[in-house]
Order: structure tokens, then sequence, then C-alpha cells
């Protein structure tokens, strides 16, 4: 929303609706208007090209292949202007290893929620758990899901083969180098 807020065009693109929904909802308390597009990233072709592109809060690693995750950096790249620019925010191998944790529980908004997490192959991905108990109705909600996680020089020369002719690796959003104290793994990108 911070982009719309800035008085730029934004364009929300995501395969689950109730994202896009949550999305214009926030979009209208703020007093932007923000366009919308259900799609899936692996398939998804602009009708134009975008002056840039971000994919933030790790929200990248999903797909059940290598294969299908570096489609979707492809897509991006061929959905950016030459001389636009993309940034990418994730969780990267390296933080992974540093900072795991085998689970945690904690409340929030009336629900206790437990976390189980587990390393999947060498370090090829993180399986995480994920258990919601209502408070006050006892009902229990379970989810589980695995992320891929890439290395910060394996991500970023995976983007220059789809296609950015530079890759910028970062430890945060100040543009800290990316080392042993990085906050988070930052690419940014410039067709």
């Amino acid at each position: 929303m911070a982009v719309a807020l800035q008085g730029m065009e934004v364009t929300g693109v995501d395969i689950i609706g109730p994202y896009l929904e949550a999305a214009q909802e926030t979009a209208a308390d703020e007093g932007v208007s923000i366009t919308t597009v259900q799609a899936d990233l692996r398939s998804f072709q602009p009708q134009e090209q975008f002056d840039a592109a971000v994919n933030l809060y790790t929200s990248f690693g999903y797909c059940d292949t290598m294969e299908e995750d570096t489609k979707i950096l492809k897509n991006i790249a061929d959905s950016i202007r030459q001389g636009g620019h993309f940034v990418m925010e994730c969780l990267s191998r390296e933080n992974a290893v540093r900072d795991f944790t085998e689970g945690e529980w904690f409340c929030r908004s009336g629900k206790t929620v437990l976390t189980e997490f587990s390393v999947v192959g060498a370090w090829e991905g993180l399986r995480s758990r994920w258990i919601l108990i209502d408070d006050e109705t006892g009902q229990r909600i379970e989810h589980e899901f695995v992320q891929r996680l890439y290395s910060a020089v394996e991500l970023r020369n995976t983007l220059l083969e789809c296609g950015f002719s530079s890759a910028q690796i970062y430890g945060d959003f100040e543009l800290a180098p990316y080392n042993q104290k990085a906050a988070t793994m930052v690419i940014i990108c410039r067709k």
C-alpha cells in the first residue's frame, strides 16, 4: 500500500482470492485505488509491462519444483519494461540455518498459535506446521506447508538467468551488507 500512497499505480497479482480481497479492503481504508488480478504467476502475462515489481515478505518458494519457481521469476522479468526494477525480499537458506528454531507458541487476537518447523532434505526447504486454537471455543485449525530455500547467490544467479541485467544482494531494506548480521535477504534487480 505504501507505493499506492505515493500516488503510483499498483497492480497486485496473487493466486489466492482472499489475499486480493484483503488488499482491496486495505486500499479502500487508506483512500487509494489499486488493481488486483487473480492469476498464477507461473503463467501470468500482463497486457502491458510494468515499471517495477516487488515480491515481499517471504512469498516465494512454495511451488512443488524449482522449475516452477524459476518460471515465476522468468514471468516477472518478462513483465517488467527494459530499465525497470524488481525488488525481492525473502528468507534465504543462510538466514534459515542461522535462525532455525523447532517451533514456538504465542497468543494473538484470542487464539493460541503453535508452530513446528523441520528441515527438508539438506536444507532444501523448511516444513512449517501451524496450529491455531480459538481460546474461547477450543476450535482447532491446522495448516502445513513446505517453503523451498535458496542461498542468496543461488537466487541472484537464477534472477540473472531469467533476464535481469543486474541483481544486488542486501541484508535489509536500508541496503546493509548481506552478511552474518543480515536481518533478511533483499535482492534489487534491474532489467
